[in-house]
């Protein structure tokens, strides 16, 4: 036994060399940057998971985030979907950058904003979007022009079908099979299997529960005749029906993120990635939503506040809370530190970087207000109090509800609250300069067309897709649901009528020219002319196509501001050569031998070599 300390010396003596040796090789390799997984729900609330006190739904790989990582208590996203998406791309408030509405080009990001994206993607980093985009449809608005090398979805707002649906994959519209979450997600697998070899960044904005009520028929069979334990704050105004199928599309949602961090583990790459699931807005039904006001498009509590979880177990701590408020203006500061890469662009930030709070480091955090814009609505969050839109001081921390105004007992924090909104109204909801090529800004009517033109012909990105959506109907002509996003136009019946499209064309040259129409078999036949300046183009509607609408895409009836949509077949209509500038592309009948001309989805305008 005399002989084990001489042993156990003389190893380390022999070992320490190797030991340091090894140590300081490891100091001076590198380490990989970690890889980056967002989740986005769309429509999904505070209250519609099992980690925030839901019992009437199960969502474990969504959870497993959150215990897994860090928990911001009190984060707030803005009342709709692209002014949030605007802002967790740009840490900036949503008016700063371009974004005003929801559709008919509103929602799109200035062009000379820079994106998380973009800041990746400078850092070497492989850059994927695999969902909803809603930030601009036609480069360079489109995701692969602001930082993802891929995307495959729809960049619209709002889309009409769940099941088989056609899609977007990097410019090209394709006709899919099965749910869309699930193929979205198959396209998200695939990214990350194919870059696990280097850092990547992959965004999976989910389309549910955005309406159309539409779950997969197994996930529905679960909540049919489901009793629903917890109602909403306001159970008058709750269609339990409608709660059943949300949480239905939240549970397959779940899934599908447990599909995704499978393949990390599987992978061996989760310890070093960092996963990150937030919600771009409050329900869109009224629900459960832990007693908190109102719902989406409301600036009040529940219409704003969305959970957010960070997991990254290679270096945050899991289980941990942050009781500290911050929003998604605070993601792009706060991922791009973490990651340890700089930022690309210099405009100033509204967001802060909130990794000292998820590194639990011990650093004062000054106090600050976050503020919520929609609609002309504005209210602002402190700590513990919120100011609502109508100027009432609520504590949400004793009245969630907002059932108590304050006003008459603070009246200094009332009195500096208001005088904050004022400050945000004049400096940040002024009205923006008028864009190159664009008609002057005006308040905006009720899904009027944004001034900014839609660009065509970029050699990078040579196909350039005109839907409905973004078009102005003249004359008798209109939209197939009041909702523009995944709409059509209709009731084409006069010479008088026509659709336009404000367009800037970038390239002068050859263009080829496909409607994705529909015709009754009757009124097949007539003359159209697609014009821009003196280019013009005339062609015939044919043949007939006249499909019914699809019965097999709902599980509840759709909202009464939603399209029913139907298959669209494609007319080539042939060749144009359009001039280089701005100005109003028109399509019109010259002819029409029937009683209409034709229902179109979207106009493509396809560059030439």
């Amino acid at each position: 036994m005399r002989f084990l300390p001489f042993f156990a010396a003389l190893f380390f003596s022999l070992s320490l060399p190797l030991l340091l040796s090894a140590s300081l090789a490891a100091a001076t390799i590198p380490t990989r940057p970690p890889n980056v997984v967002i989740f986005l729900a769309d429509d999904a609330g505070w209250g519609d998971y099992s980690f925030n006190g839901n019992t009437s739904v199960r969502t474990p790989h969504i959870d497993s985030i959150a215990t897994g990582g860090v928990s911001f208590d009190r984060f707030f996203v803005q009342p709709v979907c692209a002014p949030t998406r605007a802002e967790f791309l740009t840490g900036r408030y949503h008016p700063r950058t371009g974004v005003r509405g929801v559709s008919t080009g509103l929602e799109r990001l200035d062009l000379d904003e820079k994106t998380l994206a973009d800041a990746f993607k400078a850092a070497g980093y492989a850059t994927g979007a695999f969902g909803k985009w809603h930030n601009g449809s036609q480069w360079p608005y489109h995701p692969k022009a602001r930082g993802f090398d891929e995307y495959f979805g729809h960049s619209s707002g709002h889309w009409g079908e769940y099941f088989d649906a056609p899609l977007e994959e990097n410019g090209r519209m394709v006709r899919t099979s099965g749910y869309i979450v699930d193929v979205c997600t198959d396209r998200a697998l695939d990214f990350i299997q194919r870059h696990r070899a280097k850092p990547f960044l992959c965004y999976v904005p989910f389309t549910t529960p955005h309406s159309p009520w539409a779950a997969p028929a197994a996930d529905w069979a679960r909540f049919k005749d489901k009793p629903i334990a917890q109602t909403a704050t306001d159970p008058t105004r709750e269609k339990l029906d409608e709660t059943r199928c949300a949480l239905a599309m939240v549970e397959n949602q779940d899934a599908n993120v447990g599909r995704i961090l499978r393949r990390l583990d599987e992978l061996g790459v989760a310890e070093n990635t960092i996963v990150v699931y937030f919600t771009d807005n409050g329900p869109n039904s009224f629900r459960y939503n832990g007693g908190m006001k109102n719902r989406k498009a409301s600036t009040d509590e529940g219409g704003v506040r969305s959970p957010l979880w960070i997991r990254w177990p290679a270096k945050l701590p899991a289980g941990h809370t942050i009781p500290e408020i911050a929003g998604a203006i605070d993601l792009l500061p706060t991922l791009t530190s973490l990651a340890g890469i700089p930022r690309v662009g210099a405009k100033p930030l509204d967001g802060r970087d909130l990794s000292p709070l998820l590194l639990k480091q011990n650093r004062p955090w000054p106090e600050r207000m976050i503020f919520n814009a929609w609609n002309g609505n504005v209210s602002v969050r402190t700590q513990r109090h919120r100011l609502d839109a109508q100027g009432q001081l609520y504590d949400l921390v004793a009245d969630p509800g907002q059932t108590t105004p304050l006003n008459t007992r603070e009246t200094a924090l009332a009195a500096d609250l208001t005088a904050a909104v004022q400050t945000f109204r004049r400096d940040v909801l002024a009205e923006l300069p008028t864009p190159p090529g664009a008609r002057p800004r005006t308040r905006a009517a009720a899904n009027a067309v944004d001034p900014r033109p839609l660009h065509v012909g970029y050699r990078e990105f040579p196909i350039t897709m005109l839907p409905a959506r973004d078009g102005e109907p003249q004359g008798g002509v209109k939209r197939s649901s009041n909702a523009p996003n995944s709409s059509y136009f209709v009731n084409w019946k006069s010479r008088d009528d026509r659709m336009v499209w404000n367009v800037e064309v970038v390239t002068a040259g050859r263009y080829t020219v496909a409607i994705d129409y529909t015709c009754p078999l009757p009124d097949a036949g007539a003359t159209v002319e697609l014009s821009l300046h003196a280019a013009r183009l005339t062609g015939k509607v044919a043949p007939g196509w006249d499909p019914p609408l699809y019965t097999n895409q709902d599980t509840l009836p759709r909202p009464p501001g939603e399209s029913q949509m139907k298959e669209f077949r494609t007319l080539d209509l042939g060749e144009i050569t359009l001039p280089a500038g701005v100005g109003p592309l028109v399509l019109r009948a010259l002819e029409i031998p029937g009683q209409s001309v034709m229902d179109v989805r979207r106009v493509t305008l396809t560059l030439l070599p």
